[in-house]
């Protein structure tokens, strides 16, 4: 039950340090959805990925991507940089 609060703290907060800075492209994609991030693993890998950093994706976040239907601005990596773990 603490960690269901947690995790909902965490996305109000995070949705409300960007909402400020939000373009309407974005405002429109998260009206779309009903919540910031579509599961916890999305969000980690949105913290981890955050714009200016080199991206770091695994084949598991390739996965969970697709199996959960992540939304968002897309991040593009060729094939030899997707890590193994």
């Amino acid at each position: 039950m603490r960690r269901d609060r947690l995790h909902a703290l965490a996305i109000v907060t995070t949705a409300l340090l960007t909402a400020a800075c939000a373009s309407s492209e974005e405002w429109t994609t998260w009206k779309e959805h009903p919540s910031h991030f579509a599961s916890g693993e999305h969000l980690a890998f949105s913290l981890r990925n955050r714009s200016g950093a080199p991206a770091r994706v695994t084949r598991e976040d390739i996965a969970l991507a697709r199996s959960q239907g992540w939304w968002g601005k897309p991040i593009t990596v060729s094939t030899e940089q997707i890590l193994e773990k």
